[in-house]
């Protein structure tokens, strides 16, 4: 077993308004090949610009709201919202709150 804490990982801070602190997947602190998870905070007007990657991934809202794009689609998520986003498929996420929104 491997217990890692998310505020132990330094993270990134991104041009496009976020840090990200990358937990579990190919560039995570702990690796895996199928499944990536991150803990992110992304400062208001921030974001993630639509990428996509091979492993499949979910965003969960901890705190906040933003507008989610997964491949054609698009959603405005708050508090408490997940999405399950597919391998492959190109996505990308807005803070559109007043304040920072969370999420994993």
């Amino acid at each position: 077993m491997e217990v890692n804490n998310i505020f132990a990982i330094e993270g990134t801070e991104f041009p496009a308004g976020r840090r990200t602190r990358v937990m579990l997947g190919p560039n995570g602190a702990l690796k895996g090949d199928q499944f990536s998870q991150g803990y992110v905070v992304i400062y208001k007007d921030g974001g993630i610009p639509e990428h996509s990657h091979p492993t499949v991934e979910s965003y969960t809202i901890l705190r906040g709201s933003g507008v989610m794009t997964v491949g054609n689609e698009e959603k405005l998520l708050k508090e408490g919202d997940y999405v399950f986003i597919p391998k492959d498929v190109p996505h990308a996420l807005h803070n559109s709150g007043d304040g920072e929104l969370h999420m994993m």
